[in-house]
């Protein structure tokens, strides 16, 4: 496969794509450390079981995804992974079975999608070849 040159636009639009997506999740899992135990409480609350233990390992997740957000070390994977935990946060913390009691749950629910659309577009372009330690799979520099 060639190499496909990029314009600095584009090298600064994926640089920028990979600061929203690391700010995203460096500011879910700051509230995470800030107040695990109100994590621990709301994901209680969803049902879930042993809620202090998912919301320590959610932490690491995520701060594993902002690593390599910032890096682009494990870019694919890390994107794929991502777009899958935010599917399933959507559906468990903002699903159907909230919207009766409060309508700006759907729009919480809706604007996982978005956000999984970007992350899945991601995945499939990978991290840029600036400031990317572009480890993972070959082909994705």
């Amino acid at each position: 496969m060639p190499d496909i040159i990029q314009s600095p636009w584009q090298t600064a639009a994926l640089l920028i794509a990979r600061l929203i997506f690391a700010a995203v999740f460096l500011m879910a899992v700051t509230f995470k450390f800030m107040g695990m135990g109100a994590t621990a409480d709301f994901i209680a609350a969803a049902g879930f079981p042993f809620p202090l233990l998912l919301a320590w390992c959610a932490a690491i997740l995520e701060v594993a995804l902002v690593l390599c957000f910032l890096s682009g070390a494990f870019f694919t994977q890390a994107a794929l992974v991502a777009a899958a935990y935010v599917l399933f946060l959507g559906f468990a913390f903002h699903g159907p079975s909230h919207w009766a009691g409060n309508q700006a749950e759907f729009g919480f629910f809706v604007d996982h999608f978005s956000f999984m659309a970007g992350l899945l577009f991601a995945a499939v372009h990978g991290p840029g070849r600036t400031l990317a330690l572009n480890l993972g799979w070959p082909g994705k520099a």
